[in-house]
């Protein structure tokens, strides 16, 4: 197997990682990708920050390449769109040029408008707000603006590449000013509902669901690595809504 063939189908591994895929999913997907070019063997080992290959052709030749993973976030669509060429390049050992052509065309996607995320951030944090007992329209109406505020900041911190944790503290921090503002100028007199609506769109749910997924499907470390990280994000968006309480007095 050529360098640049095992290389444009570690391209594609970790594009897959990089939306979200499961961990055995993509030692899976290598390993069938590589078998697909008749090597003799692949060994592959992945985690959510790393992955390594090693082929072995029907020569004897041996080789080894490795790849680092930045900027996981979890995309359906292109998961779906990556697991289909993972299956073609199975099936039909296509050229390197066609590996990367299909691969940049899904990398071309148009993730989700810079307007619809904000308003989807506002209509979770209005719909968890009345869920847990909100009944007053100042305060759905506050969790709205807020969970609007959140959905910028987030599209803002992806476009920056800022480290996820931090993140997840300033879109909580800058929330807990906005809803301290509206306290101050008594359009609300309760937050509660308003700050556990927006808590609600924070929450690593999806990142808790992988970690289980991959500690019981046997990925022990990267089971591990995927719950710390939860952990570290849960404690970051505790901290963010806490903070400006402590700066400012008051409870929120």
């Amino acid at each position: 197997m050529e360098q640049k063939l095992l290389s444009a189908i570690l391209d594609v591994a970790v594009s897959f990682a990089r939306a979200g895929a499961e961990i055995s999913r993509i030692e899976e997907s290598i390993t069938r990708m590589c078998l697909a070019y008749n090597v003799k063997r692949a060994e592959v080992y992945a985690t959510t920050s790393h992955i390594l290959v090693c082929v072995e052709d029907n020569d004897g030749e041996t080789k080894m390449l490795q790849r680092r993973v930045f900027g996981i976030s979890f995309n359906i669509e292109k998961l779906h769109r990556l697991n289909d060429l993972v299956r073609y390049i199975s099936a039909n050992a296509p050229s390197i040029l066609e590996i990367k052509e299909k691969l940049a065309e899904i990398k071309g996607t148009k993730n989700t408008s810079v307007y619809t995320l904000p308003l989807f951030f506002a209509i979770i944090a209005v719909s968890f707000a009345f869920f847990f007992g909100c009944r007053n329209g100042n305060e759905a109406i506050t969790a709205f603006v807020t969970g609007i505020v959140i959905g910028v900041l987030d599209i803002f911190a992806a476009k920056s590449n800022i480290n996820k944790i931090l993140a997840r503290f300033i879109c909580s921090f800058v929330a807990a000013f906005v809803v301290k503002f509206f306290i101050y100028i008594n359009f609300i007199q309760n937050p509660d509902f308003v700050i556990i609506g927006n808590i609600m769109s924070l929450i690593p749910g999806i990142g808790i669901t992988n970690a289980l997924r991959d500690l019981l499907s046997g990925d022990t470390i990267t089971g591990i690595l995927r719950t710390i990280e939860a952990l570290l994000l849960t404690v970051s968006i505790a901290l963010g809504f806490a903070l400006p309480s402590l700066i400012l007095g008051g409870g929120i």
